[in-house]
């Protein structure tokens, strides 16, 4: 494991932000911890959570199936099992997406209008505080910049907790997906306030921690932490021939795949666009479509002829990705990239929007193709790849052997070694 910029030891981060190197950038310091698919010197060896107690606040920790629910739950399940004690707090739904992963403690909370499957929590009421208080934590965990974390970090600040806040999701982007693009700068500002407002903030990548940095956070109370991929799930060996046909695919046929779920901030426009390009040349073109979301019946009146096989999970997923040719992803709103990553497991050749969020998994025509995200330059990579098998293949090959880097056991290990150092505690301590 590369070593930390910061201090592994020392009183806090916000005291080590005070004393930084003069004249060190971000960039100069984003080893801070190793980046995910480092390799490390000794991988197996468990990073361990006793002593710690973890208040993690979630916005919907498992009111919906995506990614960033997916990694805090998997997170705190990891913590568990490294000897922490952990409890959550979050708004809860009638009808859960999954069964949560720990002690989860409801918030009152709201539907969000329009988008009923998210709920907004209203605030942090005495009950509440009074379990925060009983459970006593030493590291208070935020996870979006919503009323319940913003009072929970007021709430920490009182009790002297150190605070950490991970970033998932980079909530101002999607304003402009709605007709609402003047309210981009005014929630790009409550962020920087909401993320300078913590002691640590983990990035997913290199280029978010860059954009924290410009939001004002200081550098040094910035750390990486990213996503891992079971690659298990997501094989190549997954690939099913019988699956294409039984779906109507003939086997020499590119299957051009859309995965996420479906709403208007994952580019589900310009994904139809550059369908309706390739057709508009000639290219008889059926999308596989996997995922839910608002969104799907406009999708489905945008593509036409297409499969939209739905919400699929484990080995049923892995096996639709897989049985897929080319992932077209245009999405821009994203921090991580999970379908990315999951897509370079399976052995995908990829075309992706050019974002910071891609660069960090994808060397562009190595393990896969970066481009503008619009339908032209789309149409034109992905068209290159259906007609070139050999070229699509060796992206493939190649994306499958980065994924491999990417375990979840060190990704989680990292939050652990970042929780530590949030509360000052040298190796010695532990």
């Amino acid at each position: 494991m590369k070593t930390s910029a910061i201090p592994s030891g020392g009183p806090s981060v916000r005291a080590y932000a005070r004393h930084r190197p003069a004249g060190s950038t971000l960039f100069d310091r984003l080893d801070m911890v190793a980046a995910p698919g480092a390799t490390r010197s000794t991988p197996d060896a468990a990073v361990s959570a006793n002593g710690l107690r973890v208040a993690l606040f979630s916005g919907n920790y498992n009111c919906v199936r995506d990614g960033a629910n997916k990694a805090l739950n998997r997170l705190v399940a990891h913590l568990l099992d490294r000897g922490a004690a952990v409890r959550v707090y979050s708004p809860t739904a009638a009808e859960p997406a999954f069964a949560p992963a720990g002690d989860l403690v409801p918030v009152p909370s709201v539907s969000i209008p329009g988008r009923p499957e998210y709920r907004l929590a209203t605030g942090l009421p005495t009950r509440i505080r009074d379990d925060i208080r009983r459970f006593a934590p030493n590291i208070v965990h935020l996870s979006a910049p919503d009323v319940l974390n913003m009072k929970a970090r007021r709430f920490a600040r009182a009790m002297t907790v150190p605070v950490v806040a991970s970033l998932h999701t980079r909530f101002d982007t999607y304003f402009a997906y709605y007709g609402l693009g003047l309210l981009r700068r005014p929630a790009t500002a409550l962020l920087s306030r909401f993320y300078r407002g913590c002691d640590m903030v983990l990035a997913p990548n290199q280029f978010e921690a860059a954009a924290l940095a410009e939001m004002g956070v200081p550098p040094a109370a910035i750390r990486l932490w990213g996503r891992g991929v079971d690659t298990d799930t997501f094989t190549p060996a997954s690939r099913d021939l019988a699956w294409r046909r039984e779906h109507g695919f003939a086997d020499e046929e590119t299957i051009p795949l859309f995965f996420g779920r479906l709403v208007r901030e994952k580019g589900l426009d310009i994904f139809a666009d550059a369908v309706d390009q390739l057709r508009e040349r000639g290219h008889r073109v059926r999308p596989l479509v996997v995922g839910i979301g608002p969104a799907e019946q406009h999708f489905r009146d945008r593509l036409g002829d297409a499969v939209f096989a739905g919400h699929l999970e484990g080995r049923d997923l892995g096996r639709a990705v897989a049985s897929a040719d080319i992932l077209i992803n245009p999405s821009v709103t994203e921090a991580f990239g999970n379908v990315n990553l999951e897509a370079m497991a399976v052995g995908l050749a990829i075309v992706s929007a050019d974002v910071g969020s891609a660069r960090a998994l994808i060397d562009n025509g190595i393990t896969g193709r970066l481009v503008t995200p619009n339908p032209v330059d789309i149409t034109e990579a992905v068209l290159e790849l259906m007609l070139n098998h050999d070229a699509r293949v060796a992206l493939g090959r190649a994306a499958r052997k980065a994924a491999l880097g990417y375990r979840w056991s060190d990704i989680l290990d990292d939050a652990i070694t970042s929780y530590h150092l949030a509360a000052g505690e040298t190796a010695a301590d532990r």
